[in-house]
């Protein structure tokens, strides 16, 4: 079942630090429950990871180019 809730903007893995906290606050004050949570936990986590391993390819082929 579709649930809404918003996350703030991310552009970067730091900002996902952000988002899970507004989860965490979500969970806290019962507007989301941990099932709910942990989905969006996940997707947080799926793009802090594609965000770091962009990060370090970008910074790979810089070297690579040098």
């Amino acid at each position: 079942q579709p649930v809404s809730f918003s996350l703030p903007k991310m552009n970067n893995a730091l900002d996902a630090s952000e988002a899970a906290g507004s989860v965490l606050k979500a969970v806290s004050n019962g507007e989301l429950t941990l099932i709910v949570a942990t989905r969006f936990m996940d997707l947080i986590d799926s793009y802090r990871r594609t965000q770091w391993l962009t990060d370090i390819e970008e910074r790979l082929q810089a070297l690579e180019a040098n």
